[in-house]
């Protein structure tokens, strides 16, 4: 019996000595599974500061961004609240080192641009294409500063023998506000229809305030389409800040910041639209009013769409932790219905628009959120209809960096890519990167 005993026992050590190996690899795993980095830390010199906007990825696996501050410092540049005009730059992955690489400085004359808050993106000629907040020619009614730009940047058509590559730039169009055309595009990408229009929105409109604009080109020069100025009582929506995205059928989705009724900008929380193409122009249809309860205010994310057609996004404030919510958009019975996916708890929600994969999972960034309150982040894993809220870094504002605006970019690897505003070595922001 003394030796059975022993048998069984040594039996059960080995077990759970097994059992205890497995779940340390298991732990280990878990603990690998996320790895945060800083990829790039911004100077605050030639290379930029204040990255607001994400990065956007090549087939080769290269980032592209922009920052609104650094680069030229000069000019238009300087002065009270200005560090700079910004800069477009390219970071090329080689072997596990990355490159940095200023593509373009702006310089905030009246022939160039100035502050991009926006991502660059890949336009149908392989380009990049942009905006920028302010430059172009000045005008009293965007603070002097120029009403912004939408402009092109390509490799230069001279064979490069250095490192470091600048591109050449050509502005498809300067926003004028005396004229009535509106200013100050801002977080939203620019977008392309199969035709080679642009179209993207404006901040501000003069006499109201905001407008979707788009871009046609005609012999080597671009049109401005006013395809939907919001009126100026603000019940329609008011002060767009972020991209549209259009849908099969050639309709436009996209949300507004503040606006919508009762009371217009005073007494809106913001709506999320659809614009129609209707005769010569586009017909407005309000798909929801946030009402700063359990839903969420202030939408300065705009609007992603998944195959079934339901709508994400995110807002700024409200929600049951008054923080910011995320939220899902369904047509239901001929109208649509808002979902509250999740509620932040922090000062400020998010900036951003969503990022979703191929399951079906959405990535995002909130600016004031997390453990430290300098933003943070985010996973929301879809199972099944069911929605559970993981946080993936909790920013310090230190040399991890802070306060993100922009969207995460993923590449076909499971990698998630994005910037900082703020921290990071010298504090002026950082382009970083999740592994799983």
């Amino acid at each position: 019996m003394r030796s059975q005993f022993s048998t069984t026992t040594l039996h059960r050590g080995l077990r759970y000595a097994t059992l205890t190996l497995m779940l340390l690899a298991a732990l280990t795993h878990l603990a690998q599974a996320q790895t945060y980095s800083v990829i790039y830390n911004f100077t605050g010199g030639q290379d930029g500061a204040t990255p607001l906007a994400g990065v956007s990825l090549d087939r080769a696996g290269n980032l592209y961004g922009t920052t609104s501050g650094g680069g030229f410092t000069g000019g238009r540049c300087s002065g009270p609240g200005l560090h700079g005009c910004g800069t477009v730059y390219d970071l090329k992955h080689t072997n596990s080192t990355w490159l940095f690489n200023p593509l373009y400085t702006f310089q905030g004359q009246y022939s160039d641009g100035a502050a991009p808050h926006d991502r660059v993106v890949f336009g149908p000629n392989g380009s990049l294409y942009g905006t920028t907040a302010f430059g172009g020619p000045a005008d009293e009614d965007c603070a002097g500063l120029g009403c912004g730009t939408v402009f092109n940047l390509r490799p230069s058509a001279v064979a490069c023998k250095t490192a470091l590559c600048p591109w050449t730039e050509n502005v498809l169009f300067f926003f004028n506000a005396s004229l009535g055309q509106g200013g100050n595009p801002l977080y939203g990408d620019v977008v392309f229809d199969p035709a080679g229009n642009i179209y993207g929105t404006l901040f501000d409109r003069i006499p109201s305030f905001g407008m979707v604009f788009g871009l046609i080109p005609s012999n080597g020069n671009w049109s401005l389409d006013y395809v939907y100025p919001f009126p100026a009582d603000g019940n329609e929506g008011d002060s767009p800040t972020s991209s549209v995205i259009f849908d099969p059928a050639g309709d436009l989705y996209g949300t507004t910041s503040r606006g919508g009724p009762p009371g217009g900008y005073t007494g809106g929380y913001g709506i999320i639209y659809e614009l129609t193409p209707s005769g010569s122009g586009w017909a407005e249809q309000i798909l929801y009013l946030f009402q700063n309860g359990s839903d969420g205010a202030y939408a300065e994310g705009g609007a992603i769409r998944d195959q079934a057609g339901n709508l994400y996004g995110t807002t700024q404030e409200g929600g049951a932790g008054g923080g910011g919510t995320v939220w899902e958009l369904s047509p239901s019975g001929g109208g649509w219905t808002l979902t509250t996916l999740y509620s932040f708890t922090g000062a400020l929600g998010s900036f951003a628009s969503l990022t979703m994969d191929a399951a079906g999972n959405l990535y995002g960034t909130t600016n004031l959120d997390g453990a430290h309150g300098q933003g943070n982040i985010f996973k929301l894993t879809n199972s099944g209809g069911n929605w559970s809220y993981t946080s993936l870094h909790d920013f310090t504002g230190g040399s991890d960096g802070g306060k993100p605006y922009g969207q995460v970019t993923l590449d076909a690897n499971g990698n998630i890519y994005g910037t900082a505003a703020n921290g990071g070595a010298t504090g002026n922001g950082v382009v970083w990167k999740i592994t799983p």
